[in-house]
């Protein structure tokens, strides 16, 4: 597999970072601001990190953090709306941008643990 630098999803996440983070940037609510800073980040650091890791379950691992990191910011984007901290607009834009992320680490899991399935299967024939 190539450097993570290259993965399509993490060059997507770090955008999305970028963006929440000029979203927030004049948010005074310092802990809502820092919360979704902090899942934003985590989205890129565990599709950087998981892949890093040399092994496919330890990939898979990382990878479902960085699922969970994503909905996490996915969620808290409708609050931001509730809370007046962004617009309609920004909101559909932010939660469809997530949406699309976690469907690309959605297909990474899914290949990851068909090598996992495929791997078990050599083993199992020798």
């Amino acid at each position: 597999m190539s450097a993570f630098e290259d993965l399509v999803v993490w060059q997507r996440a770090r955008t999305l970072t970028g963006q929440i983070y000029n979203l927030m940037q004049s948010c005074r609510d310092y802990g809502f601001r820092d919360q979704i800073q902090r899942a934003a980040v985590s989205i890129l650091n565990n599709i950087a990190e998981g892949s890093e890791s040399g092994s496919n379950q330890q990939n898979i691992k990382f990878l479902l953090i960085a699922r969970g990191s994503c909905a996490e910011v996915r969620s808290m984007v409708y609050l931001a709306h509730d809370l007046g901290y962004c617009s309609e607009e920004e909101e559909f834009f932010f939660v469809n941008e997530c949406q699309g992320i976690t469907g690309s680490i959605n297909k990474l899991i899914d290949y990851f643990r068909q090598l996992e399935n495929d791997s078990h299967d050599r083993q199992r024939k020798t």
